[in-house]
């Protein structure tokens, strides 16, 4: 929120995001853990909008998480609304957590004049304190008066915690000759290694989609999106993605394949990468490539060890080409692998193959490689046609830095 230097690895811009037709946005400042800033976000959902979720699998996930769980197969004729606040991750709290997102969400209801079961609500921040529910409770009122379709961008801000930017996309389709838009934001930098969508995600759309075809789209799109990404390797509390479907502009989806699903796709693709390159301190964004595993799920806990591992990760912030860590990952993830049929990689740079280093392979061609921003490690396991595809960021000590202060 400010404290730290923007990411170098940030997008010039937030992009300018469509309006969604039955859809509008409120933020304020309620104090929930600053003075000052910006921490509540309000989004009202027209009648008939569908919704459809995936949240964090952590046995230790925060009231909010649960709360939403429990809703999120709920009937769609009424109207909803989803609440977020920043500051507090109303995690690790008891029974006090669990009373704060109902006298939230009963709040927004009677306000909005929607059922308590299609209020949604996600809390972020510091885990382990009871959340001032009266100063969310306190705005309710003001936050919708101030509802307005425009005001995508500023619900993004409100969301965040130690981000350093705001982070948006959005899509365009047509469908039966009708133009369909898809708009999201996400909050994320440090705590990231989802374990079903990510860190907070909020997705809406103009398209009509019934909530079954909605939910098995976008828990497959997770996997391949936010489930592969990580900055640190830990799993938060409060993960949750929610994607609204209003259907105002009369295009309907019947289909998980096709045109929409590749549009969400997109969307959440790339909203997983900006949380990557607003890792805790990250200055490199780095794709890494397995190809040749046994099966897809192997390929992806290869590519997981390898961008987990802090070796790897402090290697790449000193643009050190230090293939011998990629080894050394790839040993230790637990999946299938014969140390004389590897290739490595680094971009177009052979660096390793058949359990050796490369004869090509210069040092010195490694090093200029990894003084780029954007770089790729690619491993080539040779035991089958099982791939996968993760993304991650390099570890410095500014990592260190943001976190050892972060309660403070």
């Amino acid at each position: 929120m400010g404290k730290y230097p923007v990411s170098p690895l940030a997008p010039a811009a937030f992009p300018a995001l469509p309006v969604i037709e039955g859809v509008a946005f409120a933020t304020i400042a309620a104090g929930v853990r600053y003075a000052g800033r910006t921490d509540v976000m309000l989004a009202r959902l027209a009648p008939g909008t569908t919704i459809a979720g995936v949240f964090t699998r952590s046995s230790t996930r925060a009231a909010p998480v649960l709360d939403c769980q429990a809703k999120i197969g709920g009937d769609s004729d009424a109207g909803a609304a989803i609440i977020v606040n920043s500051g507090n991750a109303n995690a690790f709290t008891g029974r006090s957590g669990i009373d704060a997102t109902r006298a939230v969400t009963r709040a927004v209801a009677a306000e909005l004049g929607l059922p308590e079961t299609r209020v949604f609500s996600s809390s972020t921040g510091v885990i382990g304190e009871k959340l001032p529910a009266g100063r969310i409770t306190d705005k309710v009122h003001d936050l919708s008066a101030a509802l307005d379709p425009g005001k995508i961008a500023e619900a993004a801000q409100a969301i965040m915690t130690t981000d350093t930017f705001p982070k948006g996309a959005s899509a365009q389709v047509e469908l039966g000759g009708k133009t369909v838009q898809i708009a999201g934001f996400a909050k994320g930098s440090g705590m990231i290694e989802p374990d079903m969508g990510t860190m907070l995600v909020y997705i809406f759309t103009d398209a009509k989609v019934a909530r079954p075809l909605l939910q098995q789209m976008v828990s497959e799109l997770s996997d391949r999106s936010f489930n592969c990404i990580t900055v640190d390797s830990d799993t938060s509390t409060s993960d949750t993605l929610l994607v609204a479907a209003t259907g105002t502009s009369g295009a309907a989806v019947t289909s998980t394949e096709g045109p929409f699903r590749d549009a969400l796709h997109s969307v959440m693709l790339d909203l997983a990468h900006q949380v990557v390159r607003d890792g805790e301190g990250a200055t490199k964004f780095v794709e890494i490539e397995v190809t040749g595993a046994t099966s897809d799920q192997e390929a992806r806990i290869h590519g997981k060890s390898i961008a987990n591992s802090p070796l790897v990760k402090t290697a790449i912030a000193g643009e050190d080409p230090n293939w011998g860590r990629v080894v050394m990952a790839i040993g230790k993830s637990g999946a299938e692998a014969d140390r004389d049929l590897i290739t490595i990689r680094f971009g177009e740079v052979l660096v390793a193959e058949k359990g050796w280093v490369a004869d090509s392979y210069r040092e010195a061609d490694g090093a200029n490689y990894m003084k780029g921003q954007n770089l790729k490690i690619a491993v080539d396991l040779g035991l089958g046609s099982g791939s996968a595809t993760v993304w991650t960021c390099d570890l410095t000590h500014q990592y260190i830095t943001i976190n050892a202060d972060y309660r403070s």
